[in-house]
């Protein structure tokens, strides 16, 4: 079948690298390291992704499990660095999104994404509109590698796995992807991504970002 739409994860996909000075901030609020502070800060997250946890009552439960005393103001501040830490954008990769529009491909954003982080990249990014179906895991209960979530985007889409070509950056994503027979490749660069597209052959189904 041929190719109808691409789904793209937000995070190191559409967004760039967490913004340095907000991670440092962060470091600055918890007073952790910056690997202890990742060690916790991953604990939880996949919770937060599903919609178990709330922005505050991640920050809230980090600082519990690393035994930390926080004021709720501070509590609110690493919130509010949390979120605008993923407000970075890939430039590259939203404009191809654009193209692919104008070329007729349906287009989405399948992301495992948190109540505040979300609501700081709407603020910032009105592009994050120009998708055909948005899937922000914690809306719905669930996050990827969980298949439901992928039958979801396919769902919204209206395609076929095989119609459909997803972006992740993280390999477990991926491979769930694949398994449900969803064409996937691993993000890291555009222009690896460019030479993934021209080594599967999809060249010819799209124009190269």
């Amino acid at each position: 079948m041929a190719l109808r739409a691409v789904a793209f994860d937000y995070g190191m996909v559409l967004s760039g690298p967490p913004e340095a000075v907000a991670h440092a901030h962060l470091e600055r609020i918890t007073g952790l390291d910056s690997e202890t502070l990742e060690r916790y800060y991953w604990v939880d997250r996949h919770d937060y992704d599903r919609g178990e946890l709330t922005g505050s009552g991640f920050w809230k439960k980090l600082a519990q499990d690393a035994g930390l005393n926080l004021s709720e103001e501070a509590l609110v501040e690493l919130n509010q660095w949390d979120a605008r830490m993923w407000t970075t954008a890939e430039p590259e990769m939203i404009a191809w999104q654009q193209r692919l529009r104008q070329e007729g491909f349906l287009t989405a954003i399948l992301s495992n994404m948190g109540d505040s982080v979300l609501e700081n990249i709407k603020r910032a990014f009105d592009w994050v509109n120009d998708f055909d179906v948005l899937i922000w895991s914690y809306q719905h209960g669930m996050a990827k590698p969980e298949p439901a979530i992928y039958h979801l985007l396919l769902e919204r889409l209206g395609t076929a796995a095989e119609e459909t070509l997803f972006l992740d950056d993280k390999l477990v994503n991926i491979e769930a992807a694949r398994h449900l027979g969803i064409r996937a490749l691993q993000f890291s660069t555009v222009e690896q991504l460019r030479q993934d597209l021209i080594s599967s052959g999809l060249d010819g189904e799209l124009c190269l970002p």
